[in-house]
């Protein structure tokens, strides 16, 4: 099975991107997350989606499934590396 997905990105938040199957249709995006990306989200591309297909950062079969009973998928951000993770210094040799 296949499945139409059209992506926008937010104009307000780097790296977050909306997933939705009919283009220009945000009716079943709820307004908050929909005010949540600016003005209006940018159209970046149409994509087909197969469980076959690999996405960059999602699982295809999760994006298929939001889409499915939701309308909707929401790629955020992947999460900064907090500097406190990084527990050694590195070492630099002069």
């Amino acid at each position: 099975m296949t499945m139409i997905a059209y992506i926008y990105k937010s104009r307000k938040k780097d790296e977050l991107y909306l997933y939705i199957t009919k283009k220009d249709d945000f009716s079943n995006v709820p307004q908050a997350l929909y005010d949540s990306m600016g003005k209006e989200p940018l159209f970046v591309m149409e994509v087909d989606l197969s469980p076959e297909r690999k996405l960059a950062r999602e699982d295809v079969n999760t994006v298929i499934k939001s889409l499915e009973t939701q309308g909707f998928h929401v790629q955020i951000p992947p999460p900064i590396a907090n500097v406190i993770d990084f527990k050694e210094p590195a070492k630099y040799r002069h």
